[in-house]
């Protein structure tokens, strides 16, 4: 194959389909090998589409480039999605065993929407399941495909907290994983708090959450509506802008080289203060200590690069978030959970085994050997827009190992990630988290696509044969 999906961007495979130097049938090909060489490993997916509709949908779409009709960027190329009709042969299961035999008709809006574009839907990817509706201590896991795992990492340490340094991160760990392990050029992921984010920190990834409420969102598993958005995830700023025009229906400029930094100020915040507790993460011998060093060296290089910056900026921890000192965050995505999310996933099936949360419940008690494995904010938004305001910027930026995703969340502003560095304790990537204001997804592209310019590229795992 001329091509390695470890690096292979998806707008470099595009060229190479245009040149003719590939097929999309044998880039299917090429991608399905390195799936049965190391998806064992990682537990990356949950299932694959059938290999005869893959490679027919493939070369399909070969004719169709070959007659001189491009449907768009990513013609011909892959990626892992959510809800499908059964006619593409994969489950829609949102990790969960008790969906197994569920079937729908139609497949979501934003999966139509792929599928018009040219995109070849490759399977789903292993998520927490439920987005840790039922296993909240176990990200990267579910019922169906077990835990995934991190290509940089391997297996997780014994005893590591939630989101240790051996953690793959979630709820969309699968979608990160595949890309990083080169399954896939692309995919997509969805976050309530930090769940596109997280996993794409420790993928080393390039990812965005748009604006809260901004797309189609019809047969896809949300845990909530408050909270939850879907967004692209990849390894170049460019194929997440590509991605993203596609999903948002909007068409976005990024900066040439000599405008790199134009319009862009970016304030960020003390890493010693932004970071995560103990309980979420257990620090290792120097790992902190690091994680800050490569932040702080960071913000020099793209300060000498140009970059308007101010460092380091105040803003108020998550207690502003309480409600008379109680937590206002995980009520919500509870109440909604139940009384919507899991309502609304099961309505865009034709047969499903559970129609509420009492049957899910029911159901996993019943078949506990399969289902249950082992182990409006406003104030906010003022709050954040006087930041932007008082330190005359346009981005707000933050370690992702901290609660800064918890923010966005709940002003339902748009979130962007960038690969910042690998810790020399075992390999493990962090990256860079930034806020925009609503609909500001052109800023954080702009940004990204100049930042990938000022950095070295982002590690590629060593995967064992």
């Amino acid at each position: 194959m001329n091509f390695d999906p470890l690096t292979t961007t998806a707008t470099a495979l595009q060229q190479l389909l245009k040149e003719g130097a590939i097929t999309s049938v044998q880039a299917i090909e090429r991608y399905l090998l390195q799936i049965e060489q190391h998806n064992h490993a990682l537990n990356a997916f949950i299932s694959l589409a059938p290999q005869q509709k893959l490679l027919g949908r493939a070369a399909a779409l070969d004719e169709e480039r070959q007659a001189g009709r491009s449907r768009g960027p990513f013609h011909g190329i892959p990626i892992d999605c959510f809800l499908t009709s059964h006619e593409l042969g994969m489950p829609t299961t949102a990790g969960s065993w008790a969906f197994l035999e569920a079937r729908a008709t139609n497949s979501s809006g934003i999966v139509r929407k792929l599928m018009d574009a040219g995109m070849i839907i490759l399977g789903k990817t292993n998520m927490t399941e439920f987005c840790g509706m039922k296993m909240m201590n176990s990200p990267g896991r579910s019922a169906v495909a077990g835990q995934t795992l991190s290509p940089y990492v391997g297996a997780i340490e014994d005893e590591d907290s939630i989101l240790g340094h051996s953690s793959p991160g979630g709820s969309s760990t699968g979608s990160a994983v595949a890309v990083a392990a080169g399954f896939s050029p692309l995919a997509i992921g969805t976050e309530t708090i930090g769940s596109i984010m997280t996993p794409s920190s420790r993928a080393a990834l390039y990812a965005i959450k748009p604006t809260t409420g901004r797309q189609d969102t019809s047969g896809m598993y949300r845990m909530t509506e408050f909270f939850d958005s879907y967004g692209p995830m990849a390894k170049s700023p460019a194929d997440v802008a590509s991605l993203l025009e596609i999903m948002l229906g909007r068409s976005f400029q990024t900066h040439t080289p000599a405008s790199k930094w134009e319009d862009l100020a970016v304030g960020f915040v003390n890493p010693n203060v932004w970071k995560l507790s103990p309980e979420m993460c257990k620090q290792k011998q120097g790992t902190l200590e690091q994680m800050v060093d490569d932040y702080a060296a960071m913000i020099f290089t793209l300060k000498n690069d140009g970059c308007a910056v101010t460092y380091p900026i105040e803003l108020q921890e998550c207690s502003v978030l309480a409600i008379d000192g109680q937590d206002a965050i995980t009520p919500i995505a509870y109440w909604e959970f139940k009384h919507i999310g899991l309502p609304k996933f099961v309505e865009a099936f034709d047969k499903c085994p559970v129609t509420s949360l009492e049957d899910l419940i029911r159901f996993n008690k019943d078949h506990a050997e399969q289902a249950m494995p082992p182990r409006e904010f406003c104030p906010l938004k003022h709050i954040l827009d006087e930041i932007y305001e008082k330190e005359k910027i346009n981005l707000i930026a933050a370690p992702v190992d901290s609660p800064f995703c918890i923010y966005a969340a709940a002003a339902g502003y748009p979130l962007g990630h960038v690969p910042l560095g690998q810790l020399r304790y075992n390999g493990r990537p962090f990256g860079l988290c930034l806020m925009a204001r609503a609909d500001g997804e052109e800023m954080l592209l702009r940004f990204m696509s100049s930042y990938e310019a000022s950095v070295p590229p982002r590690p590629v795992p060593k995967l064992s044969r």
